[in-house]
Parts: C-alpha cells; sequence; structure tokens
C-alpha cells in the first residue's frame, strides 16, 4: 500500500470514487479482479484517485445491500460485471430493486445488441435479449466491444455508471464514458498530476533514507508501492504548475536514486531495456535455465521486438547445455550446471553460434527444492557476452521459486541495461 509522505501538504479532496465488482468467480478464485486494478489505473494516469473497492458474489441481495451502501457513501460507483445473458448475471435486476425503479425492456439497449450480433454475422440467442431488461429511466451505455450494453443512474448525489465484466469492454467503456463524466463533476479544479519513477536495486527504507534532508518543490507529495521486485516512488501533485514542480523534483530524485530508476511511468525494464537495443542498433540472444524463458517473455511482450531479439534458448537441463551451447562436459561435472564457469560459457557458447552482438545467460536454482549447503536455493549465476566485454557473477536470492526467477530475470535485463549505458555508444 502507497504511504503518504507526513511532511507533504495535505492533498485536495477528490470525487469520492468507488468500484463494485460482482461475481462468485472473483471471490473463489477462479479468475483475479484485473476490473478494479484498471479503473484504479485509469483514475490515476488521469489525477482521480480510487477511495474503496469491493467484491461481493452473484447472490441479488449481497448486490442490493453493496450498492445502496456505496451510494450512500460515494459521489461515483463503477460496477463491473453481471449483465450478461444468462441466469447468473443479477446486476441490472439487482439495480433496479436498490433504487426502487421498475426494470423494463429498454429500446435503444436491445437496438444495440442486435447491432453487435448483425454487424459480426452472429446469430443473436434469443435470451440476449435478457441484456436488455434495464431499470427504468436509466441512460444506456454503448458497449463496442460486446453484446452486454451499459447504463448509468443518478441516484440522489451519486452517479452509478454499470461496465461488464469482461475486461477488455470494461476497460474501454470506463476510457470513454467514465472520463468524461469525472472531468465534467471536476470542474476547473486541476486533476493531481503524478510521475512514477521505477527503481531496482534499493529497498523503501533505502531510498527514504536517500532523499531525507532532500528538499522537495513545494506541494511534492512522496508515495511508495512495490512491483516485486522494482520500488515505484511516486512524485505527486496540484495545481496549474504541477507539472513544472514535478519536473524539478524529479531532477532532485535523479540525483540521489541515480542509475538505480530503471523505468518511469508505465513502461517496464524490459521495455528500457528494448528501447536501448533499439537505439543502438544491437542484437541480442538469451540462454535461460532457472528463468525458463521469462526474460524472453517479457521483452517478446514488446511490439517490434524481432528488431532486436534473435533467439531465446531455454537450456533447462545440462544436455541442453552440451547440445545447444556448447557447454563443456567437464564444466557440468566439475563446477555443476549452477555455476560462474556454467554460465559464462552458457553465453560465450551461444554468442560463437548466433553471432549476435549480446548475448546473456541465466542459470541458477530456484527451488524449493535442489538446494545445498554450498550452494543453497536462490543461488544464481548471469552472464554477459559482447565484443567488448565477457563478464559472469553469482547472487543469492531471497524469496520464493516465483520471486527468485523474477528477480532472476530483471538483473539480467539490468546487466544488460549497464552495460548499454556505460559501453555502447548509440547510432547517430
Amino acid at each position: 500500500m502507497a504511504r503518504m509522505n507526513p511532511l507533504a501538504p495535505e492533498a485536495d479532496v477528490d470525487l469520492d470514487i468507488a468500484v463494485l465488482a460482482i461475481g462468485d468467480e472473483l471471490l473463489n478464485g477462479e479468475l483475479a479482479d484485473t476490473n478494479t486494478a484498471a479503473i484504479g489505473r485509469l483514475l490515476n494516469a488521469h489525477g482521480y484517485r480510487l477511495r474503496e473497492g469491493r467484491t461481493v458474489p452473484d447472490d441479488e441481495a449481497a448486490i442490493i445491500a453493496a450498492l445502496r451502501e456505496l451510494a450512500s457513501r460515494h459521489g461515483v460507483v463503477a460496477v463491473t460485471g453481471g449483465l450478461g445473458p444468462t441466469r447468473d448475471d443479477l446486476t441490472a435486476r439487482a439495480a433496479a430493486q436498490a433504487f426502487d425503479r421498475p426494470l423494463v425492456l429498454n429500446d435503444e439497449a436491445l437496438a444495440l445488441i442486435r447491432a453487435f450480433f448483425r454487424d459480426h454475422a452472429l446469430e443473436m440467442e434469443p435470451r440476449n435479449e435478457k441484456q436488455a431488461l434495464l431499470p427504468q429511466k436509466c441512460t444506456v451505455l454503448p458497449n463496442p466491444l460486446g453484446t452486454a450494453p451499459g447504463f448509468l443512474l443518478q441516484e440522489g448525489r451519486c452517479l452509478l455508471l454499470f461496465f461488464p465484466g469482461v475486461p477488455v469492454e470494461m476497460q474501454a467503456m470506463a476510457e470513454a464514458e467514465l472520463l468524461p463524466r469525472l472531468e465534467a463533476l471536476s470542474g476547473d479544479r486541476p486533476p493531481q498530476c503524478e510521475r512514477i519513477l521505477k527503481i531496482f536495486g534499493l529497498s523503501e527504507p533505502r531510498i527514504e533514507s536517500l532523499l531525507d534532508g532532500q528538499p522537495l518543490p513545494t506541494g511534492v507529495a512522496i508515495a511508495f508501492g512495490v512491483d516485486f521486485p522494482l520500488v515505484h516512488l511516486k512524485l505527486r501533485a496540484r495545481g496549474e504548475d504541477a507539472e513544472e514542480r514535478l519536473d524539478q523534483a524529479e531532477v532532485l530524485v535523479q540525483r540521489r536514486m541515480g542509475d538505480f530508476i530503471v523505468a518511469r511511468g508505465r513502461d517496464t525494464l524490459a521495455q528500457t531495456v528494448a528501447r536501448l537495443l533499439t537505439a543502438h542498433g544491437l542484437s541480442l540472444s538469451l540462454a535461460e535455465s532457472c528463468t525458463g524463458g521469462l526474460v524472453a517473455a517479457w521483452l517478446t511482450e514488446i511490439p517490434g521486438a524481432s528488431a532486436f531479439l534473435e533467439r531465446g534458448a531455454v537450456t533447462y537441463s545440462n544436455q541442453a547445455k552440451n547440445d545447444w551451447l556448447g557447454v563443456s562436459k567437464r564444466i557440468l561435472h566439475e563446477q555443476g550446471a549452477v555455476s560462474e564457469a556454467c554460465a559464462r560459457a552458457m553465453a560465450t557458447g551461444l554468442r560463437q553460434s548466433t553471432r549476435t552482438d549480446i548475448t546473456v545467460a541465466v542459470t541458477g536454482i530456484a527451488g524449493p527444492d535442489g538446494g545445498t549447503d554450498e550452494k543453497p536455493v536462490g543461488t544464481v549465476f548471469i552472464a554477459l557476452s559482447a565484443n567488448d566485454a565477457e563478464q559472469a557473477k553469482g547472487y543469492r536470492f531471497g524469496g520464493n521459486r516465483e520471486q527468485i526467477r523474477k528477480l532472476s530475470a530483471c538483473m539480467a535485463l539490468e546487466w544488460i541495461r549497464r552495460y548499454l549505458m556505460e559501453r555502447a555508444q548509440p547510432k547517430s
């Protein structure tokens, strides 16, 4: 949870916004509630703040109670889920009962549903008409990506917006329908502006101690968040000159954090590395063992990765390391697959066979089993091979299997980033 700098001035009062997510599958662990997080990110990016998030099952009484209570305490409530055509989709009926409105067949909603099926050359099931049963005197919200229209209700001082639970549909509708209404409600008041600096290699307490005694511009507040293994340092400000004050604050923080800042805003460490590789015009190949292709997966999530990523090899077994990468059986027998010598041989062997500019290798013990007194769980070796660099190093990472794999993958990307920043020159 983010924690505000106690020395920072108190923020202006925000629009009081809540989210209600509906669905049994969100509570039994079948699906994660990504919609609340997506709305929170959307609001934060535009200077608004989510005050409360709640999840209830597909139970009419529970939905009615939650709607009434949230509407009594918040100015805006975004509701997701339960607008489908099946029996367990109860949101529209519950909303009608919660606010004493008849449930009626909405002609506008029905026309939108029929148009969706017609435009996509799909046959409409009779039960899809249920999605047009909405509370009387609601405002229909078009859904360009699905069959379920949303709707809007004004209940006293509270504005309630109902969206489908399918994440891609909900996000498109929230951007199109929620944001404009928030802007209308907030009037001319400047929203909160935020800068996020993503830091790898320093803990929250260490970052805070580095910033102690560093005066920031008036009105700039600091908050922390964690997206393991990165720490998010958030700079926030309000007012017409908020961006200018955040520029000044970012420069001051950069002086203290230096190269530990690996990404900004919505960017990831992988995106930072991708941009640097593209700017330098260099190619990359990867040899991964304990990370199982995680580094390659993060890089190939980025459109255009083929411009720099030549290949990635998941060489999990000793035989694969020997066959594909040319790691000698002597190294594997005498020093083991988890060793500096093996990591170095993996990187150099891959580079010799691929002729790429940079190769990086990762090998280690992610656990929970496989550790020894000499090489406990969390022992990881990383190596980098390039025309002007051959280096390898061992680490002892803590945490569970997932955390060790993420730490290893991030450290491999960090090696590439630092190599490109320190040694290579961008193409003119």
